[in-house]
C-alpha cells in the first residue's frame, strides 16, 4: 500500500512539470526503484537514479512557480556569498521602512568567532562602485601601465572588471607622487575567483603610474583564492588546504592587508593566512592587478574586484576607549537597508567581547549612525535596529545583557562630509561609548 501511494505522489508532482521540464528525460523507471530502493538499498546506482529523479520533480515545482536566477551581464553570477555594493542604499523621501534586523546565524558567528581584523578609524580612500556606469573606465581609478578594466555588472552587483590580464588600477589621491599611506593602515576589498582556471591578483605598496619602485624593493603580494603571500618574504594557505590549486566552484573571498610600522598581516574571509612581523619596507601606494598569467574564464572574462577600502589607523580599542571615552568603528558593516551584520565585521566585534570579557567593570551603551542618503526617519529606524543587533550579537557571544544599551542617532551627527564617499563611509558608523 505504501508504495502506491508514494508512487501515486510521484505521478502527481511529475503532471505538474512544465512540457519543457517534461521532456528532459529522467532516465530511471520511477516506480520500480522506488519499490527497489525499499526492499534493497545494495545498489548503489540505482539510489543514485532515485534521487535525480527527485531532483528533476524539484525543479519542475520550482519552475511552475517561477523561481528563476538572475542572470548577470558579464559572467556566471555564481556567487555562494550574495554581498551588497553599498551598506546604505536608502530609498527616496517618503520611502518603505527598513526590514527587521535578522537573527543572526550562529554557524556563521561559530565560523568567524576567531576573525581578529580591526579595519582602521578613518576612512582615507573607499570605492563601493555605487552610481557608476557599465562600460565607462571606475570613475575613482586611474589605469596605470595598459590594459583594459571597466565597471560591470556581475549578477546583481557592481564590480571592476579586469577585462585583460596584466591590466593594473591606481586609486586617485589629491597628490598621487606622495606617500599616501600612513604608518597604520588597512585595506579591504572583494575579488572573485573562478573554478577551474588560474586566478590570482597582485596587490604591490606603491603607486605603479606616479611613484618610483626603487624605493619599494619588495614583490607584490599574491591573493589566490585559498592562498596568499610575498615570494621570499612570507606565505600561508587558507585553513584546510595544503596546495594553491584549482577551485571547483566560483566564490567571492574578502581579502585584508593591515599594515602596521612594519608587520604586515593578510586575512581571506575569516583566516589570517599571513603574518609578516617586518616587511622591511614603507608602503607608500597601492596598485591592484590582475596577474599576466590570469587565463580565468575561457574568455578572459569573470576577473572582479569590488568595494575597496583604505582606512587609516589601527589603534587598540582598550586604548581608544580609555583615551577618548568612546570607540568608533565603520568596521561593522551591514547589508543595504537592514541591520543583518556581514560576517567580515565579527572582528570588530569580536574585539569589542574580548574587551568586555577582560573588563567586566566596563558597560558601554551602542550607537548606531548613517550618512544623509535617503529618508531622515528610515535612517533614524535604521540606526537604532543595527545598534539593538549588535548588543543581541554581543549577547549571544556571552556578554551580559545588563551592560549594554543600545540607541541610534540616523544621520544627525556627521563625523565627516557626506558630499564624498570617503565622508559617507566614515559617517556610517557604530560608535560604543563608555558609561
Amino acid at each position: 500500500m505504501k508504495y502506491s501511494v508514494v508512487f501515486a505522489v510521484l505521478i502527481a508532482l511529475l503532471s505538474l512539470i512544465s512540457p519543457e521540464v517534461r521532456s528532459q528525460e529522467v532516465k530511471v523507471d520511477v516506480k520500480g526503484k522506488v519499490i527497489e530502493e525499499t526492499d534493497n538499498r545494495a545498489n548503489q546506482k540505482t539510489d543514485e537514479a532515485i534521487n535525480a529523479g527527485f531532483d528533476k520533480i524539484e525543479e519542475g515545482i520550482g519552475t511552475i512557480f517561477k523561481k528563476k536566477e538572475k542572470k548577470d551581464k558579464v559572467g556566471s553570477g555564481r556567487e555562494t556569498t550574495p554581498d551588497d555594493n553599498a551598506e546604505d542604499a536608502k530609498p527616496e523621501k517618503g520611502g518603505a521602512q527598513p526590514e527587521s534586523a535578522a537573527k543572526q546565524s550562529a554557524q556563521q558567528t561559530l565560523k568567524w568567532n576567531k576573525y581578529d581584523f580591526v579595519p582602521g578609524e578613518k576612512i582615507i580612500f573607499e570605492d563601493s562602485q555605487e552610481g557608476e556606469e557599465n562600460g565607462e573606465f571606475p570613475s575613482r581609478w586611474d589605469l596605470a601601465g595598459g590594459g583594459s578594466v571597466e565597471n560591470a555588472s556581475f549578477g546583481d552587483q557592481n564590480v571592476i572588471y579586469f577585462k585583460e590580464a596584466s591590466s593594473c588600477i591606481v586609486p586617485f589621491f589629491k597628490e598621487p607622487e606622495k606617500d599616501n599611506l600612513p604608518d597604520l593602515f588597512t585595506v579591504e576589498f572583494d575579488c572573485w575567483f573562478e573554478p577551474d582556471e588560474y586566478c590570482q591578483y597582485l596587490v604591490s605598496f606603491y603607486d605603479h603610474k606616479n611613484q618610483s619602485e626603487s624605493t619599494i624593493e619588495i614583490a607584490p603580494l599574491i591573493i589566490n583564492a585559498n592562498h596568499a603571500g610575498i615570494n621570499r618574504v612570507g606565505e600561508g594557505f587558507y585553513p584546510g588546504y595544503e596546495e594553491k590549486g584549482e577551485i571547483t566552484s566560483g566564490y567571492w573571498r574578502h581579502a585584508a592587508i593591515s599594515f602596521n610600522t612594519r608587520a604586515l598581516k593578510v586575512y581571506l574571509d575569516d583566516a589570517r593566512v599571513v603574518n609578516i612581523p617586518n616587511l622591511g619596507i614603507n608602503p607608500e601606494g597601492l596598485t591592484i592587478c590582475c596577474d599576466a598569467m590570469n587565463t580565468v574564464g575561457s574568455q578572459g572574462v569573470n576577473r572582479f574586484v569590488k568595494n575597496v577600502r583604505i582606512a587609516e589607523g589601527a589603534v587598540k580599542l582598550y586604548d581608544k576607549l580609555m583615551q577618548d571615552g568612546k570607540i568608533i568603528t565603520n568596521g561593522i558593516r551591514f547589508d543595504v537597508n537592514k541591520a543583518t551584520i556581514r560576517p567580515e565585521s565579527m572582528g570588530v566585534i569580536n574585539s569589542v567581547y574580548g574587551l568586555l570579557k577582560d573588563h567586566p567593570e566596563i558597560k558601554l551603551s551602542v550607537e548606531g549612525h548613517t550618512d544623509s542618503d535617503g529618508d531622515n526617519a528610515f535612517n533614524q529606524i535604521l540606526s537604532e535596529q543595527r545598534a539593538e543587533t549588535v548588543v543581541n550579537t554581543l549577547k549571544n557571544l556571552g556578554i551580559e545583557g545588563d551592560r549594554m544599551t543600545s540607541k541610534g542617532w540616523g544621520e544627525s551627527k556627521p563625523l565627516d562630509s557626506n558630499a564624498t564617499s570617503e565622508g559617507k563611509a566614515n559617517n556610517r558608523r557604530v560608535e560604543f561609548v563608555k558609561i
